[in-house]
């Protein structure tokens, strides 16, 4: 797609895993389409470490044909154990590895941030019909009763049939379209880091996602990169930090995540001690989706962050962003050839996908309060896990996902 180029063709807005995604699926559903990715960044990159993968995630790359990229850089965690931060109690178990296969027919996966990135980034440069435009900051857009035409920062315009807007939890594209201000501060930090392996003691070296809970914090560690590393996530509670609150990715210290976490158990003790380099992330959200109108107007549509930005407490931010892209293919291939219904494609996959999308927002914001919780509410927490164990840790609901957008209403 060249700038100023006629319409009937489909515009993708960011080079995240939302908007590579999209750009993937709406190609492989109709491999004559003509499709343009614009990024502001001056390189397709991504920033962050460690993303959690659901059966219903896996299920999703494996669709678009990528079960062999992903597996040459994923790690499968056998289980996930809950601990107590302080007194490291064991809280609760699910078995995962050969148990997630057979339940859902998909593993569950955990992988580096850039790693994903890069594994969607390949497939598209290998995929025709899709043209990658780094350095094209969108300024505005317009919509017409026959396209839309976005303009960059550099004075270039586009014009295509629909706009598929991925441009993060910050998005100036949604701001034009429902112009319901900026997200909101959650309370919530989050410290990341990696660990080699092979620098932790034996014992700490497992293939498991362990999640440690603690009054007014919470922390998450995994293997990544075949397992060669490993991610840990910190989570306390405190003020926004003196920075620019768009950029989520900041410089940080140990001695402050020190002095939020007090005493920890030895083996988290160990896994933090390894940690050589720190980054913060404050966590920025919105209320849970309300409506379809919140994913897509006429024809601009909002994905992944863009649309539903949440805590990351669910480990399913990526996921959604990637059903968003796999729904938007799906039907998009059910469309008759050369008589797409632009607006109708977007209003059919919006209505499809923004109750279960909000669900997840409203489940990630619950579990940061009982990941946090004190006293009764902590007590009672710890007991329920205690005597319903898996299934209180297993999301069948989430991990049969995503649900097809063709078949019957009530089906998956």
């Amino acid at each position: 797609m060249r700038p100023g180029a006629a319409p009937g063709r489909i515009l993708v807005v960011g080079g995240g895993m939302a908007g590579l995604g999209a750009a993937l699926a709406c190609a492989q559903a109709r491999p004559d389409s003509d499709i343009a990715l614009l990024e502001r960044a001056p390189t397709f990159s991504e920033v962050g470490a460690g993303i959690q993968l659901g059966p219903n995630a896996v299920r999703v790359l494996h669709d678009w044909g990528l079960r062999e990229p992903l597996a040459a850089v994923a790690a499968f965690p056998q289980r996930l154990r809950v601990r107590a931060a302080h007194g490291g109690d064991e809280l609760g178990e699910l078995a995962l590895g050969e148990r997630a296969r057979q339940r859902y027919g998909e593993p569950y996966a955990t992988v580096h941030r850039a790693d994903l990135h890069g594994l969607l980034l390949a497939a598209l440069q290998d995929t025709t019909g899709v043209a990658l435009h780094n350095g094209e900051a969108v300024v505005a857009y317009a919509e017409r009763a026959d396209g839309v035409e976005v303009r960059t920062a550099a004075e270039r315009r586009w014009t295509a049939d629909v706009l598929l807007a991925a441009d993060g939890v910050w998005s100036p594209t949604r701001q034009h379209l429902l112009g319901d201000g900026r997200p909101v501060f959650s309370g919530h930090l989050a410290y990341r880091g990696l660990v080699r392996m092979a620098d932790l003691p034996a014992r700490l070296r497992a293939s498991e996602v362990v999640a440690w809970l603690g009054p007014r914090l919470h922390g998450v560690h995994y293997p990544v990169r075949t397992g060669q590393w490993l991610n840990v996530v910190m989570v306390v509670e405190g003020p926004l930090p003196p920075t620019d609150a768009e950029g989520w990715d900041h410089e940080a210290h140990a001695v402050h995540l020190r002095a939020a976490l007090g005493p920890v158990h030895a083996d988290l003790e160990a896994v933090l001690h390894a940690v050589l380099h720190w980054r913060l992330w404050p966590l920025h959200a919105r209320e849970p989706m309300r409506g379809p109108h919140e994913h897509a107007r006429g024809r601009v549509a909002l994905l992944g962050d863009a649309a539903h930005p949440m805590r990351p407490y669910l480990a399913q931010g990526a996921a959604m962003a990637l059903e968003d892209a796999w729904a938007l293919g799906r039907l998009l291939r059910a469309q008759p050839p050369g008589q797409v219904d632009w607006p109708g494609w977007l209003a059919q996959w919006a209505q499809g996908r923004w109750a279960r999308n909000a669900r997840v927002q409203a489940r990630s914001r619950r579990n940061g309060v009982v990941f946090h919780a004190r006293g009764l509410v902590r007590w009672g927490r710890d007991r329920a896990m205690a005597l319903l164990g898996e299934r209180l840790l297993d999301q069948p609901w989430l991990y049969d996902g995503p649900p097809d957008p063709l078949a019957p209403r009530g089906a998956s």
